[in-house]
């Protein structure tokens, strides 16, 4: 048995048919807050409308999407004033006040990426596998959304558009849990979501959690409600949401990144990645941690540090031979010996830790022992090591004479990114809408019977 020639108006190759709906869909009041002895209510209406976001064709919530930045756009004043509320309760010193703070500039760019977005091909409908069975069915893969994912995250009011965006382009529901430090900037973005659901005729496919930590726990153990949790932030709120959901989890671990500098190596090369990865922007997961220096460049320390010290006045933590090699080269203010904390330690400011190894033997030991699984990256001329560290190198993504700054799901072209899975199962690296669909197996027989 063969499957239609053509499916909604479109080719058959990679495409599955999605029954679609013209009749107007019923709006229910937007789900902003929700008692805990409400939240399965709440939940089961959330399910519902990832339902009809099933039925609808692509060009509905390409539509949404497009109202969201427009509405953006329009309302920068009014974001910019919310921000304000949350950023004057945080000190400007803390690590997290960069990923709390919103200007005109990154409101602009969350529109465009929206935009981005929703020109994207459509990661629903897919054909995965086709094939024929010797009984003469016929059986398929098609990829699916999820259905209702849930999203904890931390300081960063981005997500917020980042992730509705992502989740709608995938067919998804979104259950959204931000922290108190981003409670009135993820209010107001969540008001404008709710308007662009409505002037497009959507239903109500977000719900943003209060703010409060308590809200937390009923939203991991949602289980049948909530499909699968996906927590953005600190090692901590991470670790919280593994051990206390019920519900399936992709890890978006903390990012511990390093970066070796091997035997023979371009070190116009490596001062220039070394400094990008670094100082690009300190609070971000890709942002480097710990330099890993083989000996042969001892001498050429303080050159490759010449930008972080004089431009970004990086801190630095070097152990017995770094140090040695810096001392009254490198600003003393800037220069502090290497502890075991040190290493394994992602800063999220400007500072680093830098190791001296012999070889590259010693360089992948120490990215195994202190790494998160992230993003490493070894600047080399010599291609057995290169391809060594390529293959040895347990993380997400692995370069080769490149920063890891890279590690972002708009420089992989995916249009935007839900997170950066330090996990093998479903997804891993920078996940794009292919990471937040399923799938499922479709069977057209001829009346067989087993």
């Amino acid at each position: 048995m063969q499957p239609p020639a053509a499916l909604n108006g479109q080719t058959a190759i990679g495409i599955v048919f999605y029954q679609t709906v013209s009749a107007p869909l019923q709006h229910p009041a937007a789900m902003t807050v929700a008692a805990p002895t409400a939240l399965p209510a709440t939940l089961l209406h959330l399910r519902a409308a990832a339902h009809l976001l099933n039925r609808l064709p692509v060009e509905k919530l390409n539509a949404c999407l497009r109202r969201l930045a427009e509405l953006t756009e329009e309302n920068i004043p009014a974001l910019l004033r919310a921000n304000a509320l949350d950023l004057a309760r945080m000190e400007p010193t803390n690590p997290k006040y960069d990923r709390l703070l919103l200007n005109a500039d990154r409101l602009l760019a969350i529109a465009a990426d929206l935009r981005r977005v929703a020109d994207l091909p459509s990661p629903l409908g897919t054909l995965l596998e086709d094939r024929g069975l010797a009984n003469g069915l016929q059986l398929s893969r098609v990829s699916v959304p999820i259905g209702v994912v849930g999203i904890v995250f931390e300081s960063r009011p981005n997500v917020t558009f980042d992730v509705f965006g992502l989740n709608l382009k995938a067919g998804n529901a979104t259950v959204l849990k931000g922290s108190r430090d981003a409670a009135d900037s993820n209010q107001a973005i969540k008001e404008l979501i709710d308007r662009a659901l409505q002037d497009t005729g959507l239903p109500a496919a977000c719900y943003l959690a209060p703010a409060e930590r308590e809200a937390l726990l009923p939203i991991l153990t949602a289980d049948g409600l909530v499909d699968v949790i996906i927590p953005r932030g600190s090692q901590g709120l991470i670790d919280y949401v593994r051990k206390h959901a019920t519900v399936p989890v992709i890890e978006t671990g903390a990012g511990i990144c390093h970066t070796y500098v091997d035997e023979q190596a371009n070190l116009d090369w490596a001062r220039a990645i070394i400094t990008n990865a670094k100082a690009r922007r300190v609070s971000v997961c890709n942002a480097l941690d710990c330099l890993l220096l083989h000996r042969s460049h001892l001498a050429d320390l303080h050159d490759l540090l010449a930008d972080l010290a004089t431009t970004y006045r990086c801190e630095v933590y070097a152990d017995k031979l770094a140090y040695a090699q810096l001392e009254g080269q490198y600003p003393a203010d800037l220069l502090h010996r290497a502890t075991a904390e040190s290493f394994g330690t992602e800063f999220l400011r400007m500072a680093l830790s830098i190791k001296v190894v012999d070889d590259i033997d010693a360089a992948i030991a120490h990215v195994s022992r202190y790494g998160s699984r992230h993003s490493e990256s070894i600047v080399s001329d010599n291609e057995i090591n290169q391809a060594r560290y390529l293959r040895e190198i347990d993380a997400a993504v692995v370069y080769v004479n490149t920063s890891t700054a890279f590690t972002d799901g708009g420089q992989f072209e995916l249009g935007a990114e839900i997170g950066i899975s330090t996990q093998k199962l479903h997804a891993r690296g920078p996940m794009g809408l292919a990471a937040l669909t399923s799938y499922k197996w479709l069977v057209r027989g001829d009346g067989q019977v087993r």
